[in-house]
């Protein structure tokens, strides 16, 4: 395996490598599933579309409290729209979320070729001005199902790192890790805090940032999003602060062709430097962007499970759909 060339000994990029107990018996079955990925990554692409539409339809299928989580979450925030549509959302987003876990495989196996055929990036000249600036670029993302294809391709046009979660697995870390870094994208644990991202910004490496989680009380205020006041993180205001970046939205849109990337202007007047205000801009940008495709947002997270202090859970009931 290749090991990431990390652009300062001071930071501690991961490497992309296995070591002799990640053959173990207990992880064969994590094996088998990176090796029907492999297997599905080599089919033309309508052909995986297909299959990962099925499995997307399977898991809606077999999982009910995951289903219910995101049944919940649609109605919070489209209640503009008809159950009867939102239903029909519903099953479009695990349809999307297959279809995008079929693709973990082509981005980790795929020729560099074939993958630069089947993403195409809006905005991109635009990017490369502000780029060529020489100012700290946070890019500014939020959980959706193309998430990862939204990230690995702009390490092409500039410098860039992100952060990764942990996974229990070291089979599934390496597999995801190593489709994120195909472009040259590298990355740094969440464990491992915010000064490796303070430095890397500061050397000007353009930092793929999804703040859109519900990491409790201890680490969040309260902001609307969709309307409804969600914990919300309000770190992307003090980086952009601390270090002069610019904060440029990215969404990324699963399409049954490939990935269509967008890339919006900086936002403007940010950060303002009051918390709340930060962290309700950031929200309407995400907002905004999850809107191009509202289906393929990650409905299954309890994105408001922290409530504010008297409130009870939105998600207490058995169901809504």
């Amino acid at each position: 395996m290749n090991d990431v060339k990390t652009k300062s000994s001071a930071t501690a990029y991961y490497r992309l490598h296995l070591q002799g107990s990640d053959f173990a018996p207990r992880h064969w079955g994590n094996w088998l599933a990176a090796g029907l990925l492999w297997l599905f990554s080599l089919l033309p692409l309508p052909l995986s579309r297909l299959i990962g539409a099925l499995i997307g339809l399977l898991l809606m299928a077999a999982n009910a409290k995951r289903r219910n989580i995101v049944a919940i979450n649609l109605k919070l925030c489209f209640p503009e729209l008809s159950e009867q549509t939102r239903k029909q959302m519903l099953r479009r987003h695990y349809i999307t979320s297959g279809q995008a876990h079929l693709d973990l495989g082509l981005l980790a196996w795929g020729s560099k070729w074939r993958l630069k055929r089947i993403f195409r990036v809006h905005g991109i000249e635009a990017y490369q001005k502000i780029a060529q600036a020489d100012k700290p670029i946070i890019l500014l993302a939020p959980h959706s199902v193309g998430m990862n294809f939204g990230g690995s391709p702009l390490a092409l046009y500039h410098p860039m790192f992100s952060m990764y979660k942990t996974q229990r697995s070291p089979v599934v870390n390496w597999l995801l890790n190593k489709g994120r870094m195909r472009f040259g994208c590298q990355l740094v644990a969440r464990d491992q805090g915010m000064r490796p991202v303070m430095r890397g910004l500061k050397q000007h490496i353009a930092f793929y940032y999804l703040p859109d989680e519900d990491l409790g009380p201890k680490h969040s205020i309260f902001a609307p999003f969709f309307g409804i006041q969600t914990a919300t993180l309000p770190s992307l205001g003090r980086l952009a602060e601390s270090t002069n970046a610019l904060v440029v939205p990215v969404f990324t849109k699963l399409t049954w062709r490939g990935y269509e990337i967008y890339l919006r202007p900086p936002i403007e007047n940010f950060p303002a430097g009051d918390k709340l205000a930060d962290a309700t801009r950031m929200n309407e940008v995400l907002e905004e962007g999850i809107r191009i495709a509202p289906e393929q947002y990650l409905w299954t997270f309890k994105i408001f499970r922290t409530r504010p202090e008297g409130e009870a859970s939105l998600y207490a009931e058995k169901k809504r759909n």
